[in-house]
């Protein structure tokens, strides 16, 4: 069977597995087989520094570590802040808890009528299909409940889950998430689908998922016509740095562009990552040319053990004014703030708005700093 990658994805393995059959490395079953797991295997691949063997340890009974040949290919092993190592290799910040963060930081669970689905907004719902990931990133919202290393023992009910929604005839809008969905299989993708599909009042079916950074091999040609046979399709991709979208990843993203699958990106902000401007604007133009719209920029959730990576809100907000006007609309994602306690999505912008007067004229501020009246 063709896997649908070329020797251009097959070239950008690390040396590690540069000995791996070619047929091998572009099945998604293989690359999930052979993930990375435990500290004594990752120092196989490049040494640890201090701060990650401890954070190993800090890990435990918290959040499992994991990641695939793929991703673990495109990082610099010599380089212990290079921004794709950090996102997934515990550190030792991960101990280090703040009064403010919780192990549910957005309310998910005070939302939840049913195990794996949260029911927040008036007209949309959260459906969590499975609690597993192809890679872990260490800054995760569900934390909780992903990787099973909390003991959460997490089983989405989807049978009741859907009988809730179908119950519900304000429910238009269903987002597909976890964990990945993506890692169910073929049938079952195409089954969850089919039924969510089947509610007569539900409108836009959504996929949140990281597979194509983490994973691209699992977009195979078999699945895209799962997705092209199911109806107008939304995906949301989770995308934290330009260096995350490499050949195997646009290749992916091109299948799924072809197949009819509207894409979009959404985005962390993370201290040492992607928390300065020329790095944005890397991303999100790196995303524009694989087909992908910016979509949100997400203020890290506080989640415990993550005071490391959150950035003030004002920096985000700045951020985004180094955006607008320098760059094409399309490019400029909406910064959020997910409000702590189940709040949900709060949008944050910068000023342009100086003020009003009696008269009912704005006074406002282009992108440059000049100042206008309407």
């Amino acid at each position: 069977m063709n896997s649908g990658f070329s020797e251009a994805a097959y070239a950008e393995r690390g040396s590690a597995w540069r000995d791996v059959p070619e047929a091998d490395w572009n099945d998604w079953r293989w690359q999930l087989r052979s993930r990375v797991e435990t500290a004594e295997a990752l120092a196989r691949i490049f040494p640890l520094s201090d701060s990650e063997r401890r954070g190993f340890d800090a890990a435990r009974g918290r959040l499992a570590f994991a990641a695939t040949p793929h991703f673990l290919s495109l990082i610099d092993g010599a380089d212990p802040a290079d921004p794709l190592r950090r996102q997934i290799v515990p550190d030792a910040c991960e101990a280090l808890l703040a009064d403010d963060e919780s192990d549910d930081p957005i309310g998910e669970e005070t939302h939840s009528p049913v195990p794996g689905l949260v029911h927040r907004y008036p007209d949309r719902v959260l459906l969590l299909a499975t609690d597993r990931c192809a890679c872990y990133c260490r800054f995760c919202t569900r934390s909780r409940l992903v990787s099973g290393a909390t003991g959460y023992d997490f089983h989405p009910r989807l049978d009741e889950a859907l009988r809730y929604v179908a119950a519900h005839a304000e429910i238009r809008d269903v987002l597909i998430s976890g964990g990945d969905a993506l890692l169910l299989s073929d049938a079952k993708i195409a089954e969850l689908l089919a039924r969510v599909r089947a509610i007569p009042h539900v409108e836009i079916v959504r996929v949140g998922t990281r597979v194509p950074v983490f994973l691209p091999q699992r977009v195979t040609p078999e699945l895209c016509g799962i997705f092209r046979k199911s109806g107008v399709l939304w995906m949301n991709v989770h995308v934290n740095h330009p260096r995350e979208i490499s050949r195997a990843t646009e290749e992916a993203l091109e299948r799924l562009a072809l197949a009819g699958v509207v894409l979009g990106a959404q985005t962390v902000l993370l201290r040492g990552v992607n928390d300065d401007a020329g790095t944005l604007r890397a991303l999100v133009h790196r995303l524009l040319r694989v087909r992908v719209r910016p979509y949100y920029l997400y203020a890290c959730d506080k989640i415990r053990g993550s005071a490391h990576w959150r950035v003030p809100v004002r920096e985000g907000a700045e951020l985004i004014r180094s955006l607008r006007g320098w760059t094409s609309g399309l490019a400029v994602p909406q910064f959020v703030v997910d409000a702590p306690g189940g709040g949900g999505k709060i949008p944050v912008n910068p000023d342009y708005v100086e003020s009003f007067d009696d008269a009912g004229r704005a006074r406002l501020r282009n992108f440059r700093g000049e100042t206008y009246f309407y």
